[in-house]
Protein backbone atom coordinates (compact mmCIF):
# COMPACT_ATOMS: atom_id res chain seq x y z
CA UNK A 1 0.00 0.00 0.00
CA UNK A 2 1.43 3.34 -0.96
CA UNK A 3 0.26 6.59 0.47
CA UNK A 4 1.10 10.16 -0.02
CA UNK A 5 3.49 11.24 2.69
CA UNK A 6 3.02 14.80 3.83
CA UNK A 7 6.05 16.53 5.27
CA UNK A 8 5.19 18.76 8.17
CA UNK A 9 7.43 21.65 9.08
CA UNK A 10 8.96 21.43 12.58
CA UNK A 11 6.99 24.39 13.98
CA UNK A 12 3.61 23.15 12.76
CA UNK A 13 2.92 20.70 15.57
CA UNK A 14 4.12 23.23 18.15
CA UNK A 15 1.64 25.84 16.92
CA UNK A 16 -1.23 23.35 16.88
CA UNK A 17 -0.37 22.21 20.42
CA UNK A 18 -0.39 25.86 21.56
CA UNK A 19 -3.84 26.40 20.06
CA UNK A 20 -5.20 23.16 21.53
CA UNK A 21 -3.78 23.73 25.01
CA UNK A 22 -5.08 27.29 25.09
CA UNK A 23 -8.54 26.13 24.02
CA UNK A 24 -8.46 23.49 26.77
CA UNK A 25 -7.52 26.19 29.29
CA UNK A 26 -10.43 28.34 28.12
CA UNK A 27 -12.82 25.42 28.48
CA UNK A 28 -11.50 24.66 31.96
CA UNK A 29 -11.52 28.33 32.91
CA UNK A 30 -15.26 28.64 32.76
CA UNK A 31 -15.69 30.05 29.27
CA UNK A 32 -19.06 28.94 27.90
CA UNK A 33 -21.84 29.80 25.49
CA UNK A 34 -21.14 32.06 22.51
CA UNK A 35 -17.68 32.95 23.82
CA UNK A 36 -16.61 29.31 23.92
CA UNK A 37 -18.11 28.75 20.47
CA UNK A 38 -16.06 31.67 19.15
CA UNK A 39 -12.88 30.32 20.76
CA UNK A 40 -13.55 26.89 19.21
CA UNK A 41 -14.14 28.43 15.75
CA UNK A 42 -10.91 30.40 16.07
CA UNK A 43 -9.02 27.27 17.09
CA UNK A 44 -10.42 25.31 14.11
CA UNK A 45 -9.48 28.10 11.71
CA UNK A 46 -6.00 28.43 13.17
CA UNK A 47 -5.33 24.68 13.03
CA UNK A 48 -6.30 24.61 9.35
CA UNK A 49 -4.26 27.72 8.56
CA UNK A 50 -1.23 26.16 10.24
CA UNK A 51 -1.62 22.97 8.22
CA UNK A 52 -2.33 24.65 4.89
CA UNK A 53 0.72 26.91 5.18
CA UNK A 54 3.15 24.24 6.39
CA UNK A 55 4.79 24.18 2.95
CA UNK A 56 4.09 27.84 2.10
CA UNK A 57 6.45 30.78 2.05
CA UNK A 58 8.09 32.01 5.23
CA UNK A 59 5.99 35.17 4.99
CA UNK A 60 2.71 33.22 4.92
CA UNK A 61 3.82 30.95 7.76
CA UNK A 62 4.83 34.05 9.71
CA UNK A 63 1.38 35.59 9.32
CA UNK A 64 -0.22 32.42 10.65
CA UNK A 65 2.26 32.26 13.53
CA UNK A 66 1.34 35.85 14.48
CA UNK A 67 -2.37 34.95 14.46
CA UNK A 68 -1.74 31.89 16.65
CA UNK A 69 0.28 33.90 19.13
CA UNK A 70 -2.32 36.65 19.15
CA UNK A 71 -5.00 34.09 20.05
CA UNK A 72 -2.89 32.25 22.60
CA UNK A 73 -1.08 35.07 24.36
CA UNK A 74 -3.83 37.65 24.87
CA UNK A 75 -4.32 38.08 28.60
CA UNK A 76 -6.14 40.41 30.92
CA UNK A 77 -3.93 42.61 33.06
CA UNK A 78 -5.13 40.79 36.19
CA UNK A 79 -3.90 37.46 34.84
CA UNK A 80 -7.30 36.12 33.79
CA UNK A 81 -7.67 34.28 30.52
CA UNK A 82 -9.07 35.88 27.40
CA UNK A 83 -11.93 38.27 27.79
CA UNK A 84 -14.70 38.32 25.22
CA UNK A 85 -13.23 41.56 23.90
CA UNK A 86 -9.86 39.88 23.38
CA UNK A 87 -11.51 36.98 21.56
CA UNK A 88 -13.16 39.47 19.21
CA UNK A 89 -9.77 41.08 18.56
CA UNK A 90 -8.23 37.66 17.89
CA UNK A 91 -11.11 36.93 15.52
CA UNK A 92 -10.28 40.04 13.50
CA UNK A 93 -6.62 39.00 13.26
CA UNK A 94 -7.45 35.42 12.25
CA UNK A 95 -9.93 36.61 9.64
CA UNK A 96 -7.43 39.11 8.26
CA UNK A 97 -4.81 36.37 7.83
CA UNK A 98 -7.34 34.01 6.23
CA UNK A 99 -8.30 36.73 3.74
CA UNK A 100 -4.69 37.57 2.93
CA UNK A 101 -3.98 33.91 2.27
CA UNK A 102 -7.07 33.58 0.06
CA UNK A 103 -8.78 31.17 2.46
CA UNK A 104 -12.19 32.77 2.78
CA UNK A 105 -13.54 29.34 3.73
CA UNK A 106 -11.62 29.70 7.02
CA UNK A 107 -13.12 32.96 8.18
CA UNK A 108 -14.03 32.68 11.84
CA UNK A 109 -16.53 35.51 11.59
CA UNK A 110 -19.97 34.05 11.01
CA UNK A 111 -21.25 37.37 9.65
CA UNK A 112 -19.68 36.91 6.23
CA UNK A 113 -22.09 39.35 4.65
CA UNK A 114 -20.02 42.36 5.67
CA UNK A 115 -17.99 43.97 2.88
CA UNK A 116 -14.38 42.96 2.47
CA UNK A 117 -11.86 45.54 1.38
CA UNK A 118 -10.55 45.26 -2.16
CA UNK A 119 -7.00 45.86 -1.01
CA UNK A 120 -5.80 43.99 2.05
CA UNK A 121 -4.28 46.05 4.81
CA UNK A 122 -0.98 44.94 6.31
CA UNK A 123 -1.38 42.56 9.23
CA UNK A 124 0.54 44.93 11.48
CA UNK A 125 -2.25 47.50 11.12
CA UNK A 126 -4.82 44.94 12.28
CA UNK A 127 -2.91 44.24 15.46
CA UNK A 128 -3.24 47.84 16.60
CA UNK A 129 -6.90 48.45 15.77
Amino acid sequence: MTGEQRTIEPGTDVLIRKVDSHLAALRGGGLHGPELELAERLARCLRELVLCTAQASAADRGQVRVAVHYFVLRRESRGRLLSVRSLAAAERVVDRVARQLGRLDLLADLRRDHPTPDTPHPLANTLFH
